[in-house]
């Protein structure tokens, strides 16, 4: 109890340092130190609309993207949350924080306890979504043990994404929602035409929109001004983040790697939407895909340390080792609805960087939302905590089961159940637990996720080599 209150006092006074926290101010976490850069160069005001409670709820966007946790939020932190305040801190709040927003009672630390399981566990909040009227499928049941088994409006449980790195972003949320025609948002693209919206255009627009969203929905209040969501579009765009030490390795740019924040600032000129596209959908032109997502510890892959060093020497291997595993070890896609079906191609000959594809960021640089199979009933991994929806073809009568609609309750189209996309890499481990459902508690549980999906055969060695490079991220 007392480890989680010292953490949680750590992680919640961001306004210790006065209206600002400084640059590239050191966050330790479980495997290192994060740091977030000001791409302006100054520190961090702490005092805009970002951090204020401008709804009726008591949260603020900072309430669920903590800059400890790299802008988003740590299962972990969210306990010490629960245990410093009992309960009571603003992320603690029904209207989407807990399991079900009916028959429950919060007025005990008991029942708070039991009504925000799945927010302290597993860091998720609900998602309600309505079922789109011309929808290509029909909800048949919803099984869910906390109650909001409703079949017209889904309730989704997911992990809040970090509002950091934007400038990176080809989608925003893991369903696409606030880069959708249906929500009125736009699909983040590259111009193919003179005259056409560029990227950057197209990602403000949208993340002005998800702040207002954000501000109705998960605070509660009324519309934000102009001003306001400006303001916190603002600050979310100055934010570059990445782990800058490991605990093991030491400084993550000493010995001529190139891994830290500072490398991502590096990363920006160069980065457009589609850039390293593997399927054909980057602007004409744009170089022909490579594999070799990651070039941060090529310097550390033949070290010659004085014999005082041989330790840290050793783990800078092994996180060389680990950034050539992701870069090389070949994986035989299959099954994946996004991919094999879209490209019609049964087995695709691929990468981690196939579906991770943008340089040194490793998220998918195109809008092409994905149904890998973490949200399936049959994953390799523990989902009993979600429910269980089954929807049929309204059409063709086929059925799937799923603790997760995906893309589907924004499109509507069968093809899209289960797509969602995948998230930037960078600052992976401030935020533990992974995938949109929080079902990869660590990062070990993440690789064997993809060890057992895809039969990839990792050896012991190379599992561990490929965890140690992922911690620096």
């Amino acid at each position: 109890m007392k480890k989680f209150a010292i953490v949680f006092v750590l992680v919640s006074t961001a306004g210790a340092f006065g209206q600002t926290i400084p640059n590239l101010f050191p966050y330790p976490n479980a495997h290192g130190v994060l740091e977030t850069l000001n791409v302006n160069g100054t520190d961090l005001f702490v005092g805009g609309a970002f951090f204020q409670s401008i709804g009726t709820n008591g949260r603020s966007c900072a309430t669920c993207h903590q800059a400890a946790q790299g802008f988003s939020i740590s299962s972990d932190e969210v306990r010490a949350r629960f245990e410093a305040t009992h309960g009571l801190d603003p992320i603690f709040r029904p209207n989407d924080g807990s399991n079900c927003d009916h028959n429950i009672d919060t007025s005990t630390e008991g029942g708070r306890r039991k009504a925000y399981s799945l927010l302290v566990k597993r860091g998720l909040i609900r998602i309600s979504i309505a079922v789109p009227g011309a929808a290509e499928f029909r909800v048949v049941s919803v099984v869910n043990r906390y109650g909001c088994g409703d079949t017209a409006t889904i309730s989704a449980y997911r992990r809040p994404l970090p509002t950091t790195n934007l400038s990176f972003l080809s989608t925003l949320m893991w369903d696409g929602r606030e880069s959708s025609l249906q929500t009125g948002t736009k699909k983040i693209t590259f111009p193919v035409a003179t005259g056409d919206p560029s990227s950057l255009s197209l990602l403000l627009f949208n993340l002005r929109h998800q702040a207002v969203d954000a501000t109705t929905g998960h605070a509660q209040g009324v519309v934000p001004t102009a001003a306001q969501v400006d303001d916190i579009v603002n600050f979310e765009m100055q934010l570059i983040t990445a782990q800058a030490a490991d605990k093991k390795a030491g400084d993550l740019t000493a010995a001529g790697a190139q891994s830290g924040p500072a490398s991502l600032l590096h990363q920006l000129p160069a980065f457009f939407v589609g850039i390293n596209d593997p399927i054909g959908m980057g602007p004409a032109g744009s170089p022909e895909f490579t594999s070799s997502i990651f070039n941060l510890y090529s310097a550390w892959a033949n070290l010659f340390p004085p014999q005082s060093d041989q330790k840290q020497a050793h783990h800078r291997a092994q996180i060389a080792r680990g950034e050539a595993i992701f870069n090389s070890k070949p994986i035989n896609i299959t099954g994946v609805a996004g991919l094999n079906d879209d490209l019609n191609i049964p087995v695709i000959a691929g990468f981690c960087g196939t579906c991770h594809d943008s340089p040194n960021v490793g998220n998918h640089s195109v809008s092409a939302p994905l149904n890998i199979g973490v949200g399936d009933v049959t994953s390799p991994l523990d989902v009993s905590y979600l429910p269980v929806i089954t929807l049929e073809n309204i059409a063709t009568g086929e059925i799937k089961i799923t603790t997760d609609p995906g893309r589907a309750l924004i499109t509507g189209k069968w093809r899209d159940v289960g797509r969602l996309k995948g998230p930037i890499l960078r600052g992976l481990p401030a935020r533990a637990p992974y995938f949109h459902n929080g079902s990869a508690q660590t990062l070990d549980d993440a690789v064997e996720f993809y060890n057992q999906r895809f039969n990839i055969g990792f050896t012991p060695q190379e599992k561990d080599d490929l965890i140690a490079f992922l911690r620096t991220l």
